[in-house]
């Protein structure tokens, strides 16, 4: 209520808005009186501190006992670049104000991107390091981080590390291991968009016509494939049931999930196995809310919300070996046979599924290893103790037993999944709340 405005140490100079309202214009004028002093101490700090960061600066102060607006500023960009210290910025975003001045603090003082270190990533079996220069000549090298829905179609906002691309180029997704081809490219100013004909090292651009590219999608150079540092994204923490209200948002309802869940990654998408119901999870309450009335204003679909419940998680306290499971049906024709035997154990906070094939002298063939691995994981999905996924166990694959008829993978697949619940259940289950790590 009382704000009338801000000074800019750096100019010298106060900024006062004309009104309250959002749109309200800004001008300069001299600092008042009041606040002059008090202006001139912070801005005696600032040029202390700058001008330790440059040799050059620190004689021009000494000399002169003051900075140039223009010397001021590349010392602020400096010691940003160094990370020596951060500037603070006062101003409102719900309110438009001050808005304008952090838009030019990020021009005048962060990196571009000849400023930073070469990219770095991996080749494909991701057993060798890469590293990309931000140089429009080199091999292309870009990073799919945002998609959106568009109603023209699916927009991918991508950053390009190295190299160039060019409207109609055929590019590598890296991560799927699949060719895409860009339509369009399009430089992106909030809602407007305007057609391009290339993009190079150092842009951020958003391209029409890929079909596969997911957010955190490496897109490269076939001849030079690289992938670059992936997202991770955390959990969900909370889930709701969603059901349509009529027949006719059926079909709304599941496009509706599918655009939803393609922009944003940490939204998920399943279906209760036990009561066919779809289950909704982000990362709280809000989140879903919001994603719900997306729904209804975007895709026109009217759906009934259950009550939010807690994502929990379920994991194994105790180590089990060699805990076997036999898998045999006769029914007159060819029968299913397939015999397993397993250690499980915790592989750790943060540890994941691990598996390990310790199966020697063809005790199990090779061709019934992984659907061993792919019952196991689909017994991950619903945990022994109360339903929920189970995460952080590693499981050891130790001996088993085929029959040359009678053996196939559907019956190991199945083998797996009943053997990691026999054993689960006897490891100690406990249920696991969300946690969350976070870097301040």
């Amino acid at each position: 209520a009382g704000f009338k405005g801000l000074i800019d140490i750096v100019k010298m100079k106060s900024i006062v808005w004309d009104g309250d309202e959002k749109d309200s214009e800004y001008h300069e004028e001299d600092i008042p009186a009041d606040y002059l002093d008090k202006a001139k101490e912070y801005r005696a700090e600032l040029l202390d501190l700058v001008a330790s960061e440059d040799e050059q600066l620190m004689e021009k102060f000494l000399l002169n006992d003051d900075l140039s607006e223009e010397d001021l500023r590349m010392g602020l960009r400096k010691g940003t670049l160094a990370f020596s210290f951060v500037p603070i910025l006062c101003g409102s975003a719900f309110k438009n104000k001050g808005v304008q001045q952090m838009l030019d603090a990020v021009v005048d003082y962060m990196p571009c991107p000849i400023d930073i270190p070469a990219a770095t990533g991996t080749n494909i079996k991701g057993d060798e390091n890469i590293t990309r220069d931000s140089n429009e000549k080199g091999p292309f090298a870009a990073l799919a981080f945002k998609i959106v829905a568009d109603p023209f179609g699916r927009l991918t906002y991508f950053r390009v590390y190295s190299g160039t691309i060019t409207k109609g180029d055929e590019v590598y997704n890296s991560v799927k291991e699949k060719r895409e081809r860009v339509g369009r490219l399009l430089l992106m100013h909030a809602n407007q968009r305007e057609d391009i004909e290339f993009a190079m090292a150092g842009d951020i651009v958003a391209g029409l016509g890929f079909k596969d590219v997911t957010t955190g999608d490496t897109l490269c150079d076939r001849e030079n494939p690289i992938i670059l540092e992936r997202m991770i994204f955390p959990e969900p923490v909370i889930h709701v049931a969603i059901e349509p209200k009529t027949k006719n948002d059926q079909d709304k309802l599941g496009k509706a999930l599918k655009s939803l869940s393609d922009e944003d990654p940490t939204f998920r998408v399943r279906t209760d196995i036990e009561t066919g119901q779809t289950v909704i999870s982000g990362m709280g309450e809000l989140h879903l809310e919001i994603l719900v009335d997306r729904m209804q204003r975007e895709f026109a679909v009217d759906a009934t919300v259950g009550k939010p419940q807690v994502a929990y998680r379920e994991t194994i306290t105790k180590k089990i070996e060699n805990i076997e499971y036999r898998h045999i049906k006769q029914t007159g024709g060819s029968g299913q046979f397939a015999v397993v035997k397993v250690t499980i154990e915790p592989s750790g906070p943060g540890g994941g599924y691990q598996f390990e094939d310790e199966i020697t002298g063809g005790r199990i063939p090779r061709e019934y290893i992984q659907p061993v691995n792919q019952g196991i994981q689909s017994a991950l999905d619903n945990g022994v103790l109360a339903g929920y996924p189970t995460v952080d166990v590693k499981v050891s694959l130790m001996d088993g037993q085929y029959h040359d008829v009678d053996s196939s993978e559907m019956a190991f697949k199945i083998a797996g999944q009943m053997v990691f619940r026999k054993a689960a259940q006897l490891a100690k289950p406990v249920l696991l709340e969300p946690i969350m790590a976070v870097e301040v």
